[in-house]
């Protein structure tokens, strides 16, 4: 009689995982709830019963890892059907269930190493885990699956997995090769057709699908990567039919293909926010654009949304307190270290700051800030001394907006180029010195710009000309975060790594497993962006002060993109407020003492770098297994060459030849889709939520003096100061959108932890690594708050007294201001 092998199946049923994406808007109970009615549940008879899975609806087969054929590949065991229903497991999860399973499999057969499993129903299920019992010479066995499963008929090649064994590819079971051979060559699929809704491949396309010009001329956009005018990193290839006005250019659907397993429709809430954003699209912004709004005349009419009888919106952080604190120049500083946006504030290392920006095309951009502006309110100490003891500092949105800013102000906004230069201050506070604000010369670019220089003021009409030129440096730096810190600089740069990863490294691959939990959710939740906030006329055109050259003006950022340069240390070096010195902690002086943003980013940082580097080192015994992990460098060559292929011929890419290059690659990725990511966005609705604080349009120039602008501004700067800045209708949807990025889901995973518990790999040593890197956040975590308790560091509460929680490594569910997810997952 041939030995069985006992065996657990989990999964999840389709229709068990029915999830309402109305309900679910209503959750953030704000402007959503109140112009989308929630139709009512599907009816719960459409639900499959379990035993539609015992009639010979799923079949497995098992693989050897030890045991070949006369070809060299694993035997392959008989078809064994699911069996009876296990109720007596503890430690399942809502909606799972699971089966038992008997396969026949004989000592000649060896240790099973993978299966293939057909889907003979006609709805797809989400394949949890199987798990083998007693297989002889081993134990128990563990396949960690984590994937759907559509009908047999919907593949071309057979569905398989493998165990959670980790294995680089010289040390891969010969019997595997063949098959982990084969499912990538199915995951990389041969970039021709349109992608269907069952497939899985990955493959790369330029940002051609933005614009709609088959619908109107106003709504084409240009494509983005594949010039080195407008270069960009790749997404996920849909395959979808050009536009009939421009070849080039994608058409639209209501489907956006993503690759299967990247939709996690299995969890109870990630796919909901793209649904929501979806609501909003085609819900809320028809709504506010067909109501004319009254325009907000005080701050009373901005604050009665969180405290008026009719309010549907959460009070954000930054008024919590205080309604008034945002006004001073001190929480105007902190917020450029502290804030949303804390990686942009740059030493002044010279005076005047140099431009990039090209003197034959745009004339002389020198700035007209002179040195005795600054020293007006340098408490005696002039600008040579102030550079010399790094006490200089500069917000720098010039060079990046000047070039399109005579086009932006064709448009009805009235924005200028600003530089904001500040003085660090004895108490560790940064203090605004100047704020240059320049328009292009009415008689022509090469003209160079028209400046004017504002100085701080506290009294009378120069007080609200002051506060009105504070307005316009958040605007571009508002416009700035949210295309370029955000979007581009984690969502878009991150991409292709996944693309990369899931064609060249196969799931039994350390790096593979290493990277996997930080890809979680985001070519989803970037499709959806693609959808509905960075597309012609979405979200972002119509709430932000760049409208229609939003995306194209990332393009131009993304030339001095460096992926070498995104780890914390570095980028604090590069931006000079921090200087290299081997005595201090994490090798670097900060300039800054007090610099939140950085003072904890450099835990959390060291915390995964020291992982990553256990890690690796675990694998990789020298640089000569890097040098000949075939996959590994397949997976490099293609993110250098074809994922960030518009700059494959920048001199500082890794060239993957050593341990140490591969460790700080990891370790920069983990940071950009984890803490980075984390840092520039669960902030926006606690900052920005507050319209005032944070606008993010300008439509009108700084009132001269003698015009009737200026006059309404001495007699009522609320009022002027509102008519400057974003427009009611805006501000509510740019409200309703923060809050939905800036809040956690329930089944959210934070740094520290993964979804598969222990058994995302069978080596015990990175397990235990990997508790002690989930050990060390929690360490990070009680000195981070014990740190907020230190009055003496005023940049970590502020005017506002609102402490820097962002980097608390764990959240609870919802609108905390806190917590590190491990991915771009919103």
């Amino acid at each position: 009689m041939t030995p069985l092998l006992k065996g657990t199946v989990v999964l999840v049923q389709k229709n068990s995982l029915h999830f309402n994406a109305h309900s679910a808007a209503q959750k953030f109970g704000g402007f959503i709830e109140s112009v989308i009615d929630a139709p009512d549940d599907i009816d719960d008879s459409i639900l499959d019963t379990v035993d539609s899975f015992l009639s010979n609806s799923v079949a497995l087969r098992l693989i050897s890892a030890s045991n070949s054929n006369e070809n060299g590949q694993g035997k392959v065991g008989k078809q064994t059907f699911l069996e009876g229903v296990l109720t007596s497991i503890p430690t399942l999860e809502d909606k799972q269930t699971a089966f038992n399973i008997l396969f026949e499999w004989d000592h000649n057969m060896g240790i099973p190493g993978a299966f293939y499993i057909e889907n003979f129903k006609q709805d797809e299920f989400f394949l949890v885990s199987l798990t083998l019992e007693d297989v002889p010479k081993h134990g128990n066995l563990n396949f960690v699956c984590n994937s759907w499963v559509y009908n047999v008929e919907k593949y071309k090649t057979d569905r398989i997995f493998f165990t959670n064994k980790t294995y680089i590819p010289n040390e891969t079971p010969f019997p595997l090769v063949y098959y982990i051979h084969e499912e990538l060559k199915t995951l990389r699929g041969d970039g021709t057709g349109e992608r269907q809704v069952w497939e899985r491949i990955y493959d790369y396309d330029v940002y051609n699908d933005l614009g709609e010009p088959d619908k109107d001329d106003t709504l084409a956009r240009p494509t983005l990567g594949g010039s080195s005018t407008l270069p960009y990193p790749r997404r996920g290839r849909t395959g979808r039919k050009p536009t009939e006005k421009d070849p080039k250019s994608e058409s639209r659907s209501g489907y956006f293909y993503i690759p299967r397993d990247e939709l996690l429709g299995h969890v109870e809430s990630s796919d909901f926010l793209v649904d929501v954003f979806k609501l909003v699209s085609q819900n809320v912004i028809p709504q506010i654009r067909s109501v004319d709004q009254p325009e907000f005349n005080t701050f009373e009419d901005v604050l009665s949304l969180f405290y008026g009888e009719s309010s549907n919106f959460s009070v954000p952080k930054v008024i919590q307190v205080d309604h008034s604190a945002w006004m001073t120049d001190e929480e105007f500083a902190r917020e450029m270290i502290a804030g949303v946006n804390p990686n942009v504030i740059e030493k002044l290392s010279e005076f005047p700051p140099e431009s990039k920006v090209d003197r034959q095309l745009y004339g002389d951009n020198t700035t007209t800030i002179t040195k005795e502006q600054l020293e007006a309110n340098m408490d005696g100490v002039n600008v040579e001394q102030a550079i010399q003891n790094n006490r200089l500092y500069i917000l720098d949105h010039y060079d990046s907006l000047f070039p399109f800013l005579r086009k932006i102000n064709a448009t009805g906004a009235k924005a200028y180029a600003t530089r904001t230069i500040l003085f660090l201050q004895d108490d560790g506070t940064l203090k605004p010195l100047a704020i240059e604000l320049s328009i292009p010369h009415p008689k022509g670019d090469i003209f160079g710009p028209v400046s004017k220089v504002y100085l701080p003021a506290t009294e009378g009409v120069e007080a609200s000309i002051w506060l009105l030129a504070k307005a316009y440096v958040v605007v571009n730096d508002s416009c700035y975060h949210q295309l370029i810190s955000h979007w581009l600089h984690t969502h878009a740069v991150v991409e292709p790594f996944i693309i990369a990863t899931k064609r060249h490294l196969s799931v039994v691959h350390p790096i593979h497993k290493l990277l996997l939990p930080h890809y979680r959710n985001t070519m989803n939740i970037n499709a959806g962006a693609r959808n509905t906030l960075i597309s012609a006329a979405g979200i972002i055109e119509s709430t932000y002060l760049l409208g229609k050259y939003t995306m194209e003006m990332s393009a131009v950022v993304y030339k001095d993109w460096v992926f070498t340069q995104a780890g914390l240390p570095t980028d604090l070096i590069k931006r000079g407020v921090a200087v290299e010195d081997p005595s201090s902690p994490y090798g670097l002086r900060l300039l800054i003492e007090d610099y939140p943003y950085a003072v904890d980013g450099l835990e959390i940082w060291a915390a995964i770098k020291s992982w990553v580097e256990e890690y690796v080192n675990f694998y990789y015994k020298s640089d000569a297994t890097i040098v000949h992990d075939s996959q590994l460098q397949a997976f490099w060559k293609e993110v250098v060459e074809v994922g960030h292929g518009d700059l494959k011929n920048a001199t500082w890419w890794f060239k993957m030849q050593t341990r140490a290059e591969l460790i700080e690659a990891c370790s920069i990725l983990i940071w950009i889709a984890s803490t980075l990511h984390a840092s520039v966005n669960f902030g926006q609705y606690p900052y920005g939520g507050y319209i005032v604080n944070r606008p993010t349009k300008s439509r009108r120039f700084m009132p001269e003096e003698g015009s009737p602008e200026y006059e309404e501004l001495a007699k009522d700067y609320e009022k002027a100061y509102l008519s400057t800045i974003t427009p009611k209708n805006e501000t509510l949807l740019n409200m309703t959108v923060m809050e939905v990025l800036s809040t956690h889901v329930s089944d959210e995973q934070y740094l520290g932890h993964r979804i598969e518990g222990d058994l995302w790999t069978s080596d015990s040593q990175p397990i235990e690594a990997y508790k002690r890197f989930g050990s060390k956040l929690a360490e990070i975590e009680k000195k981070l708050i014990e740190r907020n308790n230190d009055e003496t560091l005023r940049n970590r509460y502020g005017p506002v007294k609102m402490p820097y929680t962002i980097l608390y490594p764990s959240s609870e569910a919802g609108l905390t201001f806190r917590g590190i997810p491990n991915s771009i997952s919103i």
